[in-house]
């Protein structure tokens, strides 16, 4: 009684699979050291195409996704309800506290995707650590191929990964690689992640949103929607000059020393326990 309603906005090339470590913490926090008013009633959709949540019709765009989570949310009979989400659920997350719907608690996120855009002085005050996240952002884009491809070919990757197996495996590296070797999710969670792919056979409908994305013709906005960030150590270092220049509500900022890019499969009781953290506040 009284759980803060609270989605799940799972990751690309993620799934629902990215959080079952993390539900029953989050449902009886007691049971996990926790306090009974910490605990959340949890909600985890399939973003629109991927794994069940297909077939879809129309295109379908990250804000889209947010206005769809909304009204999903409104009709499980939620007032108020707060959202987390990493990677692509961050963006999804983001876009809800951009829309900032009715009695919205907050998005809690593992990324801000804010990035230089040339202004004079913008790196005044640029310290290691600021230089460091940009190091990171420059080698995930030497290697991020897979980004190109789903933005101008989805199609073409999707017949490969639809067909074989092997395609699916090596496409799927990313969980294990995005830290530069340092990622700590395990084989069988790759595994699981691949199979719920395949069997639903949705590589294509996932792939096709960074084509989507490229082509919304979206203008840039400022968020004003409540916002807390937990940046993990081997993930995107967001720059928190760069989030707070593009989201002006930011209330919450916390760092781990250790976990990556898929951080509800590497480090799941430190995503808990800084959901709790932010949500309380709330």
């Amino acid at each position: 009684p009284g759980a803060r309603p609270l989605l799940l906005a799972h990751t690309y090339p993620g799934s629902v699979l990215d959080y079952v470590d993390m539900i029953d913490s989050l449902v009886d926090p007691v049971a996990h050291g926790g306090r009974a008013e910490d605990a959340f009633d949890v909600v985890v959709p399939s973003m629109p195409g991927f794994g069940f949540s297909t077939p879809l019709v129309g295109s379908w765009t990250i804000a889209r996704v947010a206005t769809a989570y909304d009204t999903l949310m409104r009709r499980l009979g939620y007032d108020a309800y707060g959202i987390h989400g990493s990677d692509g659920g961050a963006l999804v997350a983001r876009a809800l506290a951009v829309q900032n719907p009715t009695s919205f608690l907050g998005a809690h996120v593992l990324h801000l995707f804010s990035f230089p855009t040339g202004a004079p002085g913008e790196m005044d005050g640029f310290g290691e650590k600021e230089y460091a996240a940009l190091g990171h952002l420059q080698w995930f884009q030497s290697v991020g191929g897979y980004n190109q491809m789903n933005g101008t070919r989805p199609q073409t990757i999707g017949a490969a990964l639809a067909d074989s197996p092997v395609a699916v495996l090596a496409y799927s590296e990313l969980f294990e690689n995005f830290g530069n070797g340092t990622s700590l999710v395990r084989p069988e969670q790759v595994l699981a992640q691949v199979s719920l792919y395949w069997l639903t056979n949705t590589y294509a409908t996932a792939a096709r949103y960074h084509f989507e994305e490229q082509r919304a013709g979206a203008e840039p906005v400022v968020s004003q929607g409540r916002l807390g960030v937990a940046v993990f150590k081997d993930d995107f270092q967001t720059i928190r000059a760069f989030a707070e220049r593009d989201n002006a509500n930011i209330v919450h900022w916390s760092e781990f020393p250790r976990g990556g890019h898929f951080a509800a499969m590497e480090a799941p009781e430190d995503v808990v326990s800084d959901l709790r953290t932010f949500f309380a506040r709330s």
